[in-house]
């Protein structure tokens, strides 16, 4: 099988050896508009199906014949290629990338590429650039169709990024190529573009998330129950997230912790168990509005709730402390899971100590106080001391 990536001026855009392979296939299969800018074929075409995952079933009954598939530009950027790769051994498939929407639009920007964030937002939400949006950042992305544009230049201006600059490319290195710059406060109303679509995005704003661990805690919408930014970051460095783990954040509260986790690195990933229906369901739209949707959110109490979730690498303990939760932890995950829990209460440090006493680990505590007013003078406001407990299992 031949995955080949075809740019907007079809066959013209094609190297000799991707021409080849497209002449030598039985098969072409592809959506409809990239079968649109092919001249008749003498092969069978088959236009993929949506959703996507139909096509890879069609696909894969294909077998043993000579099947090329379509993708746009280059097809392991953001593209269909990794997908399909998964699903076939490597002596049954050949790519044949084209140049990428990131790279010509790059090219008219006269941007360096390797210090632009390039993001695949034509089958992703727009909130996935909340983390990103802070000036001077310039992004390429792609869009899921000329609406979208109006939908990003609102987005912007709700986070506080109305003046970011937007350029349009649509059909992007085909005859069909249209290009329009504008401000996202100041979108034409009559303005339309066409798929497919990519814009860049010269940002401007002063609403940025700080990058290092501990954000604000209105940066998270809750009830009052999160863990607070001090202590949050405290925790963060004991979770010590390291690329490919997966969280267990037991007591999500606003799903501070999983979020920040997630924000560390994109090949991170994350389960909040949460008890509370109201508090789950906050947890979900604070990923979804700050960018890491891909949080796992679990209605229910440990350790009832954890049985059958992906095994974790790391679990943090943030409400909900047991003795019975710690021995179920104990007995059902593997040898070296790392375990992070915070204790307020005489209760649950009292928990922790004799835990740390019998199981080792490391012992923290710590007093945080903040100035603030004392009748016409300033004093010190004391939080509750925390005592967290670190140990590998």
């Amino acid at each position: 099988m031949s995955i080949i990536g075809l740019g907007e001026d079809g066959l013209n855009g094609l190297s000799p050896t991707s021409r080849a392979a497209l002449d030598a296939a039985d098969v072409v299969m592809g959506p409809p508009r990239h079968l649109s800018l092919l001249p008749d074929l003498q092969a069978e075409t088959i236009a993929w199906p949506v959703p996507f995952s139909e096509g890879i079933t069609q696909l894969l009954g294909l077998r043993g014949r000579k099947v090329a598939v379509l993708a746009s530009g280059d097809p392991f950027w953001f593209g269909a290629g990794s997908v399909l790769a998964r699903q076939l051994d490597a002596s049954e498939w050949q790519a044949f990338p084209g140049t990428s929407c990131f790279s010509m639009a790059a090219a008219q920007m006269g941007w360096p590429l390797e210090k632009t964030e390039c993001l695949g937002l034509h089958a992703a939400p727009l909130t996935r650039l909340r983390p990103l949006l802070a000036s001077g950042i310039k992004v390429i992305a792609t869009l899921r169709d000329g609406a979208a544009v109006s939908e990003l230049a609102q987005f912007l201006i709700t986070t506080g990024f109305g003046e970011s600059q937007i350029t349009t490319f649509e059909a992007l290195g085909g005859p069909r190529e249209a290009k329009q710059s504008f401000a996202a406060n100041a979108l034409p109303k009559d303005a339309e573009f066409a798929h497919p679509i990519c814009v860049a995005l010269d940002l401007k704003g002063a609403q940025a998330i700080p990058l290092a661990a501990g954000r604000p805690d209105d940066t998270f919408a809750s009830d009052g129950q999160i863990t607070k930014r001090p202590v949050r970051a405290l925790t963060l460095s004991a979770l010590a997230p390291r690329p490919f783990e997966h969280l267990w954040d037991i007591g999500g509260g606003s799903g501070s912790i999983g979020i920040e986790w997630l924000w560390a690195h994109p090949t991170l990933t994350a389960t909040t168990i949460e008890p509370r229906a109201d508090r789950a369901d906050r947890i979900a739209q604070n990923a979804l509005d700050l960018g890491v949707d891909r949080l796992k959110v679990v209605t229910g109490k440990a350790p009832d709730a954890l049985a059958g979730l992906q095994t974790p690498d790391v679990v943090f303990i943030g409400g909900g402390l047991s003795l019975a939760l710690l021995d179920w932890l104990w007995d059902n995950l593997p040898t070296g899971t790392r375990l992070v829990a915070n204790a307020v209460t005489l209760e649950s440090e009292a928990l922790l100590i004799n835990q740390h006493a019998a199981r080792g680990g490391d012992l923290l505590r710590a007093e945080i106080s903040q100035a603030g007013a004392l009748g016409p003078r300033r004093g010190w406001k004391a939080a509750y001391p925390i005592v967290q407990w670190s140990v590998t299992l």
